[in-house]
């Protein structure tokens, strides 16, 4: 018959290998438990923090968008008299000084209607457009 000890163990055999008692009872193997705890934690703070900044980046990359765009439109609608190669021309060189690359271009009388995108990064290795269309005249009344 064999005495089973309440740690598992057979008795007579000690106690497990490599296994040392503390002065409150614990085994040594069992310490370090709060720290891969820790460590679980902080990995999922990182996790939140990186997909934060990335949601950021998003809404900061569609803003650029916004202000080049009207900014170019505003640029091509001070040129729309001199046609509407000269007023693009006018729309890409702003659109460009901001960040951003304009993609579309168009005269609608003395309208300016522009499409500028701004190309951003959000995670590494992942890499999105953020696009805006802004229209700019003079004041009809």
């Amino acid at each position: 018959m064999v005495v089973r000890r309440t740690d598992g163990w057979p008795a007579g055999l000690g106690h497990r290998p490599n296994a040392e008692r503390l002065d409150d009872g614990r085994l040594a193997a069992e310490r370090g438990g709060a720290t891969v705890l820790l460590l679980a934690i902080g990995l999922v703070l990182v996790l939140f923090g990186t997909f934060g900044a990335a949601i950021a980046a998003a809404g900061m990359a569609g803003q650029r968008a916004a202000v080049a765009a009207d900014l170019s439109a505003l640029a091509g609608a001070a040129r729309a008299l001199d046609g509407e190669a000269v007023a693009c021309t006018s729309a890409v060189d702003i659109a460009g000084r901001n960040g951003g690359r304009l993609v579309g271009c168009r005269l609608d009388g003395l309208d300016v209607l522009v499409t500028v995108e701004v190309a951003f990064t959000p995670l590494p290795g992942l890499s999105r457009v953020a696009a805006s269309t802004a229209r700019a005249g003079p004041l009809r009344g």
